[in-house]
């Protein structure tokens, strides 16, 4: 494994027509690029995760794994916006020579895309024989294979969507409100904003999970308990390990950066983009997925020539995509073989 930043000694220009100066992008790479430069997988990462892809996506990456550091070259990068070593809303922004908090430019899934071709190109990659993602991740992975169509060879898009939905919007926005109703965020200061986003993370598990797997794992073995509910200690836990790991000004920037997704947007519209790509693509729909229900993943099949659907049946919701990693290696091993 490698860990590495990338620095960027020229303006990047985003979507919005703002320039983003002093770019820094943090990445693991595991395994090596081979001779034929054929063997890349991307790995484009999902909402809080980091590039340390092994350590959030367990079962996928490592020896006799479906990505294999023995004959792949695997690469994940911290996306725009975040705190795991790419440019943020913490970061010093070179104008001012202070951090950027509230200040910190509009972005777009489009600019991350952007971001990391420098990186790709610093790496001295050609071609990308898998590119993958959950979430927002998939939401990445789509946007690159329809921006540089020609240099994906394999797109693998789970749990995700070709735009973001009003559904998935309302639970951003009810999100930056609890962020927003903590006044110590407008203060701009590393801490802020912290309980508010403790809050927000708590509107966010429901939406990454189910009552099906809520009723499962919290249930409580009495019918005599009237509080201290487990359910009520999953949450502050939850939000409670987010606080200790994040700041709540990345995770209003990547809540807004998530509802810009929409791969229409100048193109003509959904259906004409998805056109452009011209990677063999699967699509992997989770059956219990609250946030992108299935019928999401299979828009962007039945509009991608060749393009292939499978769905799992899992417990965990969207969360799925992170827990059932030996279903999804088969699903990709098959598709492989398939092709």
């Amino acid at each position: 494994m490698s860990y590495g930043i990338y620095k960027y000694d020229k303006e990047l220009r985003l979507e919005s027509g703002e320039e983003l100066t002093g770019l820094e992008i943090a990445y693991h790479s595991y395994g090596k690029l081979n001779r034929a430069k054929d063997n890349v997988v991307w790995i484009c990462h999902a909402f809080t995760a980091n590039s340390d892809a092994r350590d959030w996506w367990p079962g996928m990456i490592g020896e006799s794994l479906l990505f294999d550091p023995g004959d792949k070259f695997i690469v994940c990068a911290n996306i725009l916006g975040s705190c795991y070593g790419t440019t943020g809303p913490l970061s010093i922004n070179k104008k001012t020579g202070k951090p950027y908090y509230r200040d910190f430019p509009d972005i777009s899934i489009r600019d991350l895309v952007e971001a990391h071709e420098l990186l790709r190109v610093h790496l001295g990659i050609t071609r990308i024989h898998t590119l993958t993602g959950g979430s927002i991740g998939g939401q990445q992975a789509l946007e690159y294979a329809i921006m540089y169509p020609g240099l994906i060879e394999n797109l693998i898009f789970i749990a995700s969507n070709a735009s973001y939905a009003p559904w998935g919007i309302a639970f951003s926005e009810s999100q930056r409100l609890a962020i927003e109703a903590d006044a110590s965020f407008f203060e701009d200061r590393p801490d802020g904003g912290l309980k508010g986003m403790k809050a927000a993370r708590s509107v966010a598990l429901l939406s990454y999970r189910n009552d099906r797997i809520y009723n499962k794992t919290q249930a409580e073995e009495s019918d005599e308990k009237t509080d201290n509910f487990k359910a009520s200690s999953y949450q502050n836990y939850q939000g409670e390990k987010l606080v200790k790991r994040f700041n709540a000004y990345s995770y209003y920037c990547l809540l807004e950066l998530a509802d810009t997704h929409n791969v229409g947007r100048g193109r003509g519209g959904k259906k004409n983009a998805l056109k452009r790509i011209k990677a063999k693509t699967l699509s992997i729909g989770i059956s219990s997925d609250l946030l992108f229900p299935v019928y999401e993943q299979k828009f962007v099949a039945d509009n991608i020539e060749g393009a292939s659907y499978t769905e799992i049946e899992s417990l965990y919701g969207h969360d799925g995509f992170l827990v059932e990693t030996e279903i999804i290696s088969t699903i990709i091993r098959n598709f492989y073989n398939n092709k």
